[in-house]
C-alpha cells in the first residue's frame, strides 16, 4: 500500500534566535522540493514555489491570476479574505479594466523622476525627526520616534491626508496585518478608513489642494468614470501600503546593520550615493518584510519549473525565501546568500514583487530608505541597540515583519 505524507503547514515558524532569517523549513524545501504542496488555514493545499527563477516565472505568466474573488484563491486568512472582499483594489484584480487602467491613473504620481524630486523634502523630514530625537531622552524607541513617522508623513502629504489623522489610521491598519484579527475586526477597520477617505475626497471636490486625492477628486470623481467608493478604495491601498512596509524596513534595517558592524562601517563612512543605493537593495533582499508570500491562482494549466500546475490551483510565492536563493544571489563563493553584504548586486530581488502587479510605490520606498540610511548613521555615528537582540519584540505575530519597538541609544 502506498504511503502518502500530509503536506506541511504554511506559514512556517521563524526561529526567534535568527530574527533576520526566513524559516529554516522553507530554505530546506527550496533545496529538496522547490515546488510542493502545502496546507493553509482553510484546509486547501496550494502549491508553494520557493526558487527565485520559478517565482519570477509565476509572477510574470499571463495565465496566472491575482483575482482575490476567485473561489480558489489561497487567501492568507479569513480576516484578509473578508477585507479584500469589502475593499477590493486593482492590486488584487486582473485585466485592462480592473487592473491596468486604475494603475495607470496612479502610476504618473509615483514615477522615479517624481520620487527623486521629493528627495530634498524627505531629507528635511528625516533631519527634523532626528533633531527631535537627539534633543530628547535616551534610550528611545526608534520605531515610534523615527521609523514610523518618516513614511507616514510622506504618504500623508502625497495623498493629502491630514497628519493629525495618523493615530487613527495607524491603529486601524494594525487590524490588517495582525494575524489574530478576525474578519469582523478587519471589515470594521476597513469601513472606518473608507469613511475617512471618502470624506476627504468629497471635500477636495470643492476645496482642492496640491495632492493626489485632490487630483483624483477633480479628474476621476465624475459620472461614468469612477465613484467615490472606488476612489476611496484606491486611496486606502496607497495609504496602508505606503507606510507599513517602509516603516518596518527602517527599523529592521537599522537592527540588521547594528548587528553587522563590518557592514555598518561601510555605510557610516561613505558619501557615495551608489553604495547607499546598493545598501538599500541588499537590505530589501536580506530582510524582505513581506513574509506571508505573494498569492496567486492558475487561470489555466501551466508548467512551472517542470511541474504541472492545473487550472484553479492556488500558488504561494514566499519572496523572502526567493531572496535568499543561492542560485540567484551568490555571484561569488565568498558572498553567500545568507550573509548581509551591502556591496552585493541585489537589484533583481523580489521584495517589491515582479510583473504587472509589482509594488506601485517602490520608487518612493527606495528614496525614503536611501535618505534614512545615509543620514541616520552620519548624524548619530555612535548609535547602538539599547537591548540585546534576543530581547527585541519582533513581529512574529504580524503578516508584515519588523519590530514592534526598537530601543536605541548613543
Amino acid at each position: 500500500m502506498a504511503h502518502t505524507t500530509a503536506p506541511p503547514a504554511f506559514p512556517m515558524e521563524r526561529d526567534a534566535r535568527c530574527p533576520f532569517d526566513p524559516p529554516s523549513a522553507l530554505l530546506d524545501l527550496q533545496q529538496s522540493a522547490p515546488i510542493t504542496r502545502v496546507r493553509i488555514w482553510n484546509g486547501s493545499e496550494p502549491w508553494l514555489v520557493t526558487r527565485h527563477e520559478d517565482i519570477r516565472a509565476v509572477l510574470s505568466h499571463p495565465a496566472i491570476s491575482s483575482d482575490t474573488d476567485n473561489p480558489d484563491f489561497p487567501h492568507q486568512s479569513a480576516a484578509i479574505q473578508a477585507r479584500r472582499k469589502r475593499a477590493k483594489s486593482f492590486f488584487t484584480s486582473d485585466g485592462p479594466v480592473e487592473h491596468d487602467e486604475p494603475r495607470r491613473v496612479l502610476a504618473r504620481d509615483f514615477t522615479a523622476k517624481r520620487m527623486q524630486a521629493l528627495r530634498e523634502h524627505i531629507q528635511t523630514i528625516t533631519d527634523k525627526l532626528l533633531d527631535d530625537m537627539l534633543a530628547g531622552p535616551k534610550p528611545v524607541d526608534l520605531v515610534e520616534a523615527f521609523a514610523l513617522p518618516v513614511p507616514s508623513l510622506m504618504i500623508c502629504e502625497l495623498l493629502g491626508v491630514p497628519y493629525s489623522a495618523q493615530d487613527s489610521f495607524h491603529s486601524l491598519t494594525k487590524a490588517f496585518v495582525d494575524r489574530a484579527s478576525t474578519p469582523e475586526d478587519t471589515v470594521a477597520a476597513t469601513d472606518q478608513l473608507l469613511e475617512l477617505l471618502s470624506g476627504l475626497l468629497d471635500k477636495k471636490v470643492t476645496e482642492p489642494a496640491d495632492d493626489l486625492l485632490s487630483r483624483l477628486a477633480q479628474e476621476q470623481l465624475k459620472p461614468g468614470i469612477r465613484s467615490l467608493d472606488e476612489l476611496a478604495k484606491m486611496a486606502l491601498l496607497l495609504l496602508t501600503a505606503g507606510h507599513e512596509t517602509s516603516a518596518n524596513m527602517i527599523a529592521l534595517g537599522t537592527a540588521a546593520l547594528l548587528t553587522h558592524p563590518d557592514q555598518l562601517e561601510k555605510v557610516r563612512s561613505t558619501d557615495d550615493p551608489a553604495l547607499i543605493a546598493s545598501t538599500v537593495e541588499e537590505l530589501l533582499r536580506y530582510l524582505t518584510v513581506v513574509h506571508s508570500g505573494l498569492r496567486r491562482v492558475a487561470g489555466e494549466d501551466i508548467q512551472i519549473g517542470g511541474r504541472l500546475i492545473r487550472k484553479g490551483e492556488g500558488i504561494i510565492c514566499p519572496i523572502d525565501t526567493a531572496n535568499w536563493d543561492a542560485s540567484a544571489f551568490e555571484t561569488d563563493a565568498t558572498l553567500p546568500a545568507d550573509d548581509l553584504d551591502v556591496t552585493r548586486p541585489a537589484r533583481h530581488h523580489l521584495a517589491f514583487g515582479f510583473g504587472v502587479h509589482q509594488c506601485l510605490g517602490q520608487q518612493l520606498a527606495r528614496v525614503e530608505l536611501q535618505v534614512v540610511f545615509s543620514t541616520l548613521f552620519r548624524r548619530i555615528p555612535t548609535l547602538a541597540l539599547a537591548e540585546p537582540l534576543g530581547d527585541i519584540h519582533f513581529k512574529h505575530d504580524m503578516s508584515i515583519y519588523g519590530a514592534h519597538s526598537l530601543l536605541v541609544t548613543w
